[in-house]
């Protein structure tokens, strides 16, 4: 005979079951994100050589150097013009072509299509397009304008900011498109037998039911935004032009000098940053006091 009570109970072993499917993942975040971001956050407060305690030097030396400065102001720039460009633009398309299905539907394969290209041929393009004897210019000098030196200029910034949008703005249709269809039909039924507009269906319904859709659509925009360091790396090297010069190029430029201390302080204050942005985000969508 058996003793009562003998071995696990089927929730315990359903729970050890559950544990080991999580276990690798987290040992995978634990080995590959926490403790590389530890050890980033002690190496803030080390010297770059030797490991020697510096306190909050490398702090005060990152924030009095005029490279960070520029790097920091443009990269801020960047994303307070590009991020809320992107939701609203994305948002618009994604809207219209709901409403004519047969068009949205024959598009849809498309979407993604800009994220497909690599970035060597969208700065072969550029390069084509913008160069100070490119397509663009030879275009302007035949209608009898003048040449513009596009990367070499303050118009340097608006076209990262260009192929931004052109890069994410199929990808964030993607998911403003599965945001809309998790609204109901119904509730558009029952606002049009009210007599609600078109108007008043997208303010009083639409974006209401789109506030978690928004949250997450925004955040990865904020994310993505800090992800253009490719294409102005290969048109214009490690030192642009001022106006798109953003942290990326900073830190590279950095990591070549071997100043991990510098890398390694401006990172905590920038992922700080990051996250109090998230935070406030969530929050706004969120509707919290």
């Amino acid at each position: 005979m058996t003793r009562k009570g003998k071995g696990l109970r089927p929730a315990s072993r359903q729970n050890i079951i559950y544990w080991a499917f999580l276990l690798p993942n987290f040992l995978g975040v634990l080995f590959f994100a926490l403790l590389p971001m530890l050890q980033v956050l002690l190496r803030s407060f080390q010297s770059a050589i030797g490991g020697r305690w510096m306190g909050f030097q490398n702090y005060l030396a990152v924030l009095k150097n005029a490279a960070f400065q520029i790097a920091v102001s443009n990269t801020a720039r960047f994303t307070l013009v590009c991020v809320p460009l992107l939701v609203a633009l994305s948002l618009a398309l994604a809207v219209a072509l709901q409403a004519i299905p047969p068009v949205g539907s024959a598009l849809r394969s498309a979407y993604l299509m800009p994220m497909a290209v690599p970035a060597a041929s969208v700065v072969l393009v550029w390069k084509v397009l913008f160069h100070e004897k490119g397509l663009i210019n030879g275009a302007l000098l035949a209608l009898g304008g003048s040449g513009v030196d596009w990367m070499g200029s303050g118009a340097a910034f608006w076209m990262l900011v260009i192929s931004y949008l052109w890069k994410n703005l199929g990808y964030t249709m993607v998911l403003w498109t599965a945001g809309l269809a998790g609204i109901p039909e119904s509730v558009y039924e029952a606002a049009q037998v009210d007599g609600a507009g078109a108007w008043q269906t997208l303010l009083y319904i639409t974006l209401p039911n789109l506030r978690g859709s928004a949250y997450t659509i925004t955040v990865l925009s904020l994310l993505n935004s800090f992800k253009v360091f490719r294409e102005a790396w290969l048109v214009a090297g490690d030192y642009p032009q001022e106006s798109m010069y953003l942290l990326q190029h900073l830190y590279n430029n950095w990591f070549r000098e071997l100043d991990f201390d510098k890398i390694a302080a401006a990172s905590v204050m920038t992922s700080a940053v990051v996250f109090v942005l998230i935070g406030f985000l969530r929050k706004a969508w969120d509707g919290e006091d």
